[in-house]
């Protein structure tokens, strides 16, 4: 009887023990996807600092680097002139102002097979320096401030000193890409500010 309790009480240790080792090598629990609206799963996001430019059109002062793939003597960094022209090797000038990095790729590739110098040829654009953009109003430092990717009304007001007393935060009127734009109304802190705009910061009446 004494051999059998040992026995029985050897078993009941293995099982034990067996059942321990078991649950310690199991995985983790993976964290449940938190649902959004229609069921979808919610991810952070994350923003690039080029997503306020995206459809930017170009304008006259900026600066590009423009990549002809394979052909380094037609690579380059390129000012558009005061009427938004760049002059590139064979092709000569082309009006970059009022398109955007990619159409203006689209058109020196057209320019450069049309005119037989490449047959396939494959160019990239990055835009290197924005035209300035405008602050006026009641702002403590009204004026041109050089853009950066991802600049905001809050950021723009920021530059500029900040509110004066006399602002009226809540009408904040945005002249997109310059005087002769399109006037944009319904402004907050977080609306993106583009190069060549012009942010005005309005007046309050008591």
């Amino acid at each position: 009887m004494a051999w059998l309790r040992r026995n029985g009480l050897l078993g009941v240790l293995v099982l034990t023990a067996g059942l321990a080792a078991a649950c310690s090598s199991s995985p983790p629990p993976v964290p449940a996807a938190t649902p959004g609206a229609a069921g979808a799963v919610v991810t952070p996001s994350v923003g690039t600092a080029g997503d306020s430019v995206a459809g930017y059109a170009l304008g006259p002062g900026e600066r590009v680097r423009l990549t002809v793939f394979r052909h380094e003597d037609l690579s380059g960094e390129f000012d558009l002139d005061g009427e938004g022209y760049l002059a590139m090797p064979l092709v000569g000038e082309i009006l970059g102002a009022g398109l955007t990095a990619r159409q203006l790729e689209t058109e020196i590739e057209t320019r450069l097979k049309g005119g037989g110098y490449l047959v396939n040829p494959q160019v990239s654009i990055e835009v290197l320096t924005y035209r300035p953009f405008y602050i006026i109003g009641e702002v403590n430092n009204p004026g041109s401030y050089q853009y950066v990717n991802g600049m905001t009304v809050i950021n723009a007001v920021a530059l500029a000193g900040g509110f004066t007393y006399r602002a009226d935060q809540d009408d904040i009127v945005i002249t997109r890409g310059g005087s002769e734009g399109k006037k944009i109304d319904d402004v907050k802190p977080d609306t993106a500010v583009l190069p060549g705009d012009i942010v005005e910061v309005t007046e309050r009446f008591f």
